[in-house]
């Protein structure tokens, strides 16, 4: 066996998950320029930002019956192809109606994509190293964050709207052809006894599967709540130029790349539940300040900003890595497609929330954010509860345990994985 394949394999993913997310994420800032070229007003472009969530938690659901039928490298090729020509729709869009498309076909291919990198690295690496591995895939959020949203709004100061999708379809061409080189066949949850058909079933009737899925929408309230209109609240509450909201973007993303991996280290050492009850109590700290506080220099909102990715953000390593223990391989792609459904449904519902909750003074500053600083830390709080109540599934076999002893970056495939 390769032992250099999980070098190669984990970066693959993050790379498939940077531009699943970078696709996400650029389209909020491009607001403004969005609307004016396009004409529509605000109602239209919450709309086309809300289509992407909800399309990949419809598309997610309607797939999770069906996931674990197939070789993971089938599926991801096949679907991330969807997802490229998608993005690439996104860039050639002329009008309203063909950006809405091509947003809702990114959004469903986008989203089977994210649950089936976590499932391929669930089904890799060994339980006592997931939490690590999980880790090195996340840091595609905070490079999203850091590198690929900043470079996107310039790109489309410098030329149009359309230039940040065409950017992404092309780094997703070249990650499908890498991933169509490197990627081994994955069918080792096929051989595994039970029939494919009723795994769907099977998950819907597991208690423990769903105090998981719980667990996930907790997680998600906890976070994207105030996640919406944070960058509103730091310029009109916090008084913080608007010309350097990037660098709220980058400071926060460059520190996630460091702490994301070492926090899946620290997981797997003293055990996931206690590091993730650790850093949702230090994010609730982080949020209560964010949400409460006035006026602030720039250093300060940057130091608040950056606490707020260390934390707030990395509870999801150990939190994945809690979730992907919840079933036996043979269901863990049909429900790690369900737990993306939550969070993808979750996650605008949250949004929504506080669209609807705040209101804008006649002065311009945001009246109620505050509430939804409370919120996102109660459901903070829930989550622990959950967590603990989420049992582990998957036994630690004599292979898992010599694998623990290795190096992150030499983890082994799990035995009769590879084809």
């Amino acid at each position: 066996m390769d032992r250099q394949l999980p070098r190669l394999l984990l970066p693959l993913l993050a790379a498939i998950q940077f531009t699943h997310i970078m696709d996400f994420m650029v389209l909020m800032p491009l607001g403004p320029q969005l609307m004016r070229d396009l004409h529509m007003g605000a109602g239209g472009f919450s709309a086309l930002v809300a289509a992407y969530s909800i399309a990949a938690g419809v598309v997610g659901l309607a797939g999770a019956p069906f996931i674990d039928r197939f070789d993971r490298r089938t599926l991801v090729l096949t679907i991330y192809a969807g997802f490229l020509l998608s993005t690439l729709f996104c860039g050639l869009a002329q009008n309203q109606t063909m950006l809405m498309i091509g947003r809702v076909l990114a959004g469903g291919f986008g989203g089977i994509s994210g649950s089936l990198c976590l499932t391929v690295v669930s089904d890799v690496v060994p339980p006592e190293r997931r939490a690590a591995g999980i880790g090195i895939v996340m840091t595609a959020f905070a490079l999203a964050a850091a590198i690929g949203v900043p470079i996107g709004l310039e790109l489309a100061h410098i030329w149009s709207w359309r230039c940040p999708f065409l950017v992404v379809a092309s780094v997703a061409l070249i990650a499908w052809v890498t991933a169509y080189n490197i990627l081994p066949s994955l069918r080792g949850h096929l051989a595994q006894p039970g029939d494919r058909k009723r795994a769907f079933i099977e998950v819907l009737s597991d208690p423990n599967a769903w105090r998981a899925l719980a667990f996930m929408a907790t997680m998600v309230i906890g976070h994207f709540t105030i996640i919406p209109l944070l960058s509103t609240h730091l310029v009109s509450d916090v008084h913080y130029p608007e010309n350097l909201l990037w660098a709220v973007y980058f400071v926060g993303g460059v520190l996630s790349v460091v702490t994301a991996p070492r926090v899946g280290k620290l997981a797997d050492r003293f055990g996931r539940q206690r590091v993730f009850a650790i850093m949702v109590l230090l994010a609730s700290l982080v949020v209560i300040a964010i949400c409460n506080t006035g006026p602030l220099p720039v250093w300060a909102v940057l130091v608040l900003s950056g606490a707020f990715f260390i934390f707030a953000s990395g509870r999801f390593v150990p939190g994945q890595a809690i979730i992907t223990l919840a079933v036996p391989s043979a269901r863990r792609g049909a429900f790690l497609s369900l737990s993306s459904c939550v969070r993808d449904l979750m996650s605008g519902i949250a949004s929504s929330f506080g669209g609807w909750l705040v209101t804008t003074k006649p002065t311009g500053e945001l009246e109620h954010y505050t509430w939804l600083g409370w919120i996102a830390v109660a459901g903070g709080l829930l989550s622990i509860w959950f967590s603990r109540r989420v049992r582990a599934n998957e036994m630690f076999t004599d292979f898992t345990r010599k694998a623990a002893a290795l190096p992150a970056e030499d983890i082994p495939m799990e035995a009769g994985e590879i084809s």
